[in-house]
């Protein structure tokens, strides 16, 4: 059996990161013979750190090698399906999807979110997963969104994989990075850059305020996304009244243990809340996405946005919010904790069904 994985990876973005490295480890454990390649802007770096094969991303006759020599060819996961950050994007995920199923390969969308999606992206996926051979979407507004694109095929609402992730026993000591005991309360916020970004950065500012003058949180800028969103918290923090501090840490490892410490996470990227939700820490939310909205919609999460792009920031409103999460911050651990069960469950799903997919003449 040879897997070939499609999805944004080799960007050190440590949420897709981690994404891919559960997806290849699952699918170690239960192929163990199975060869696994994997397309990634930086395949030597990939291969030699998830001991997979890899292929540039970027080499087309590479790519038509690869997807030539696989047996099952999986599109995910993560948000690759959508027009908001260009169409030459949705052109290139949707292409490779084109030409696996041309080459008569088993092909499935894999732990997707879909959208937003304008008039020629819906056209793109009607034209390119014709005759796709399963589909697992990360929320119930993705499936939505993609069912009448591809009729015929089945689609099934799971979860994102990195749901399965297990810390390890012990949990890392964080103290030489300053997150340690004399931090407590922590509080963590992960950002990246998103359309009306000032009125994001007075929104974001405004609650890290709060949480410290208010409740005495120790509040930590925790980049997600490398420079870029290095960049982002940057800008946060000059806004602030306070001194949150702007760390950074390796590996997933090191920062599932950070959130764990947390007493409340602010989040922007999508995989920070994910791990928050998994580790059972409340969480204040920024949709900049639809797959945000989808997340908080399926884990049933009973606070609204910290704040939405498209509207003014109501700074009383944000102080209201801060001082309610603040307050129901254990009743809103337990909740999560719950949740987390059953996306964990979910989550195993779409490697049920990848396990039918294969079993399928």
């Amino acid at each position: 059996m040879r897997f070939l994985l499609s999805g944004y990876y080799g960007f050190d973005n440590l949420g897709d990161d981690a994404l891919l490295a559960i997806i290849v480890s699952e699918l170690k454990t239960r192929y163990p013979y199975a060869t696994i390649d994997v397309l990634s802007a930086v395949p030597e770096k990939t291969a030699h750190e998830l001991d997979v094969v890899a292929t540039p991303r970027w080499d087309q006759s590479a790519i038509r090698s690869a997807i030539g020599m696989a047996d099952v060819v999986l599109s995910g996961g993560g948000g690759l399906f959508q027009t908001a950050t260009s169409l030459k994007s949705l052109f290139y995920y949707a292409g490779i999807v084109r030409t696996a199923l041309r080459a008569g390969k088993k092909t499935m969308v894999f732990a997707q979110s879909i959208g937003p999606l304008d008039f020629l992206g819906k056209q793109t996926l009607r034209e390119c997963c014709k005759g796709l051979s399963a589909a697992t979407v990360r929320d119930a507004r993705s499936k939505e969104l993609f069912a009448p694109l591809v009729p015929g095929t089945p689609i099934e609402v799971t979860a994102d994989p990195v749901f399965l992730y297990d810390p390890p026993e012990p949990p890392l000591d964080l103290t030489s990075a300053g997150l340690g005991e004399a931090s407590d309360p922590l509080v963590l916020v992960c950002v990246r850059k998103t359309a009306h970004q000032g009125d994001g950065v007075l929104a974001i500012a405004a609650a890290v305020d709060r949480l410290a003058e208010r409740f005495g949180a120790r509040v930590a800028f925790l980049p997600f996304g490398g420079t870029a969103d290095a960049e982002a918290s940057t800008l946060i923090i000059r806004k602030c009244r306070t001194k949150p501090a702007l760390v950074s840490l390796e590996g997933l490892d090191a920062v599932a243990a950070a959130i764990a410490r947390a007493k409340l996470v602010i989040g922007v990227r999508l995989h920070a809340l994910i791990l928050a939700i998994r580790l059972g820490v409340p969480v204040l939310a920024v949709p900049y996405d639809p797959k945000v909205s989808g997340l908080l919609a399926d884990v049933r999460y009973p606070l609204e946005a910290l704040w939405t792009p498209g509207t003014r920031p109501v700074i009383k409103r944000i102080d209201d919010l801060v001082d309610q999460v603040w307050e129901r911050r254990d009743e809103l651990a337990a909740t999560l904790a719950a949740e987390a069960l059953v996306q964990r469950a979910a989550a195993a799903r779409n490697f049920e069904v990848l396990d039918t997919l294969i079993r399928t003449r």
